[in-house]
């Protein structure tokens, strides 16, 4: 399973806590911020592709997020 928003963090950047981080990721639940462009998607049937390099031992890192979109 995977959450993506659209915004910079799922959790509140003021406090310094992670309640929404530890909760999704203990979960197995994989977390995507900083989306873009999610209105032009439609409500049902696009197919969500986030590849991730190969790095080790990192927290947090890029990923190349694009959405295939449903055959008109």
């Amino acid at each position: 399973m995977l959450v993506g928003i659209d915004s910079v963090n799922i959790d509140d950047t003021t406090t310094g806590e992670r309640p929404a981080h530890t909760v999704l990721l203990a979960a197995g639940i994989l977390i995507v911020e900083h989306l873009t462009g999610l209105a032009h998607l439609p409500p049902t049937g696009a197919r969500f592709t986030a590849v991730p390099p190969t790095v080790r031992g990192l927290a947090t890192f890029p990923v190349r997020a694009f959405a295939r979109l449903p055959a008109a």
